[in-house]
């Protein structure tokens, strides 16, 4: 199958689409599973866990079957799609398991933490004309169309530079095993002010530099940075880590003025952004709507299986961002 669209396996119920939970990940239960109730297209019809009970404390408060084992919830027949919030290690096993079994594949970022194995999964979700989506909410949410819109009618003037940080503090009790054990913070954690900067100045960034900081005792590689260069000739300067305190946005500045959002890539659904803009020495607040973008990403992903849309601009980019990524994390190894 060309994996342009329509579906394979069991088929979706008409209006809205059956989604099995891979896992009981705490983003699952603070964000996408309540967004996904109030989201009219979607129905979670069963939830895994590799405990039982934890499965059903799931499943009492967002319904479905509680399942024991993911393999289990892959064999059902009224689940037509995963949600993947495993560990990132697991993602592209368990999305691949999934897409052998018939189902479309939501899959928290980062999809895969090496190039090779985007690929992969890519080329299997085409190959069996199934949606392969990474959940990245934040695209979803209102606010960066309006900035975009913004800045395209000349509010700024002409973009000159893009920057973006993306930190997470430590808990307050924290130790030297406070964090996670992963290969980098970089797949995870730079995936928002990577993903931001591509948003705002498109395909085709080259990776100008790079540079990680080493190893500390809450985990291997806690932070980083990186200049990409747009074909323009615009700069994006970008900066994440988890040893920070909190920062969760960008800013453009252009021939003009400058503009600058404060949480960008974590906003809760009930907070009115405001866009800060500077101009000719005076500073303007301008508020934004409110908007649920788990909510809306859950729309997205279920009405292109229910409405037989095109899934290659979904695929496409997983590549282009697993490459961007693949080229940040090689400059920040030749550093």
């Amino acid at each position: 199958m060309s994996g342009t669209g329509g579906t394979s396996g069991t088929e979706p119920q008409a209006g809205r689409l059956r989604i099995g939970v891979l896992g009981c990940a705490d983003i699952a239960e603070r964000r996408m599973l309540p967004s996904m109730l109030r989201q009219p297209l979607v129905e979670v019809t069963a939830v895994a866990s590799r405990r039982i009970e934890r499965a059903r404390q799931f499943t009492e408060r967002f319904g479905g079957a509680a399942v024991a084992g993911y393999e289990r919830l892959l064999e059902r027949d009224d689940v037509d799609a995963v949600y993947v919030p495993l560990p990132p290690e697991l993602h592209v096993e368990w999305t691949l398991r999934a897409l052998a079994a018939g189902k479309h594949v939501l899959c928290e970022k980062p999809l895969a933490t090496r190039l090779a194995d985007a690929e992969k999964a890519v080329s299997f979700a085409r190959e069996s004309g199934l949606l392969l989506m990474e959940n990245f909410m934040f695209l979803h949410h209102s606010q960066h169309a309006e900035v975009r819109r913004l800045v395209a009618e000349g509010l700024i003037g002409e973009v000159q530079l893009f920057g973006s940080e993306f930190g997470i503090p430590l808990r307050p009790d924290a130790g030297p095993q406070g964090l996670p054990r992963r290969a980098s913070t970089l797949p995870e954690v730079a995936a928002y002010p990577i993903r931001a900067a591509r948003l705002f100045l498109g395909d085709g960034l080259r990776v100008a530099g790079a540079q990680v900081r080493p190893d500390s005792p809450y985990g291997p590689q806690p932070s980083g940075s990186a200049l990409l260069v747009a074909p323009s000739g615009v700069a994006a300067q970008l900066a994440y880590g988890v040893e920070h305190g909190y920062r969760s946005g960008y800013g453009l500045w252009g021939s003009e003025g400058r503009l600058r959002l404060e949480r960008a890539f974590s906003t809760p659904d009930e907070l009115t952004p405001v866009l800060r803009v500077e101009r000719g020495g005076t500073v303007t607040e301008i508020p934004l709507e409110a908007d649920r973008h788990f909510t809306n990403i859950a729309g997205v992903f279920a009405r292109a299986v229910l409405c037989g849309e095109d899934f290659t601009p979904h695929t496409e980019a997983i590549l282009a961002h697993a490459r961007l990524v693949d080229e940040v994390e090689r400059a920040a190894a030749s550093f």
